[in-house]
């Protein structure tokens, strides 16, 4: 049970989400991010990973002890702050990743066999006049995947049926039966499609650049289901017009919902506005794991999903 005005919820939720919350306990609702928060001694806050928690929010409530963040991702959080306070957190890993790989492998098909093109090409009647270009099959070609996490394993799985090979990057190897790069650099080199789906950390940031994306070369794809900043863009963008790179799909930017209009030009993409995880049935479990762990805290219980910081 989660006492009534312990929980601060920062930001908007979804009204799918918000229905959850609302069933499950009672929060008060903090929606403007920049405005002082509102008097009360909570000891948790409830916020979404595309939500950015300013450091100064969580400053002016000292008696905060949780963060709770309803999302795989937890760059969004003053981590320093909260480690330097000793403010736990929480995240929602594992209920989003059949969601999240679905998507990965739906761009990665519709930006090799141009799907949204070749639908316009009926609705348009271009058809009548003419074949439909030729495209790119998976079936025998290399696939990378920069990070080797929960996500990037389960979308490894999915790929296996594909006939093709897999191999990956990241600190460290891990025990799967696929081949290790430690450098990006390498992976991309060897590979025809690259997929990111790396954390996005100092580490990480910028981690595509144009040596990586000169390695991956004219005939190969990338695909972006992680963070936007793990791509430097303006070397993305010069790739993609330049025809260094065969095509991009990405559902993640670094000024969302605003992404650089540069992209919005090009003929060798696919957006999509960072929907990865939007599935009624996803959301709706994040939303309750991100619950689970603010109820497990108020009950004094181990956090179901801590962030180690």
């Amino acid at each position: 049970m989660i006492p009534v005005n312990s929980v601060l919820q920062v930001g908007h939720f979804p009204e799918i989400m918000q229905a959850e919350i609302d069933r499950r306990f009672t929060p008060t609702r903090h929606l403007d991010v920049s405005a002082p928060p509102p008097a009360g001694n909570f000891e948790a806050i409830l916020v979404r990973s595309n939500t950015k928690l300013p450091e100064a929010l969580v400053k002016q409530i000292p008696s905060i002890k949780l963060v709770s963040t309803c999302g795989v991702g937890y760059d969004n959080l003053p981590l320093a702050y909260l480690k330097e306070k000793g403010i736990k957190a929480s995240n929602t890993p594992g209920v989003l990743n059949d969601a999240v790989c679905e998507l990965a492998i739906g761009m990665m098909l519709g930006l090799m066999r141009r799907l949204p093109e070749s639908q316009e090409h009926v609705k348009s009647g271009a058809w009548s006049k003419g074949l439909f270009q030729l495209t790119t099959t998976l079936a025998g070609k290399q696939v990378g995947i920069a990070g080797m996490g929960r996500i990037g394993q389960d979308l490894a799985k999915r790929l296996e049926p594909f006939k093709v090979e897999i191999a990956y990057s990241g600190p460290n190897p891990k025990p799967v039966p696929y081949t290790y790069y430690k450098e990006i650099k390498d992976l991309a080199e060897a590979c025809d499609v690259l997929f990111l789906a790396c954390p996005a950390t100092p580490d990480t940031d910028n981690l595509v650049d144009t040596s990586v994306l000169k390695a991956l070369g004219p005939s190969s794809f990338l695909i972006n289901i992680a963070r936007g900043s793990v791509v430097n863009e303006s070397d993305l963008l010069y790739a993609l017009q330049h025809k260094q790179i065969a095509g991009a799909a990405l559902d993640v930017f670094n000024n969302e919902p605003n992404p650089n209009p540069a992209f919005l030009k090009l003929d060798n993409v696919l957006l999509t506005p960072h929907i990865g995880s939007a599935t009624l049935e996803t959301r709706i479990a994040m939303t309750n794991l991100a619950v689970d762990n603010l109820e497990a805290f108020f009950k004094q219980q181990p956090l179901l999903t801590e962030v180690h910081y």
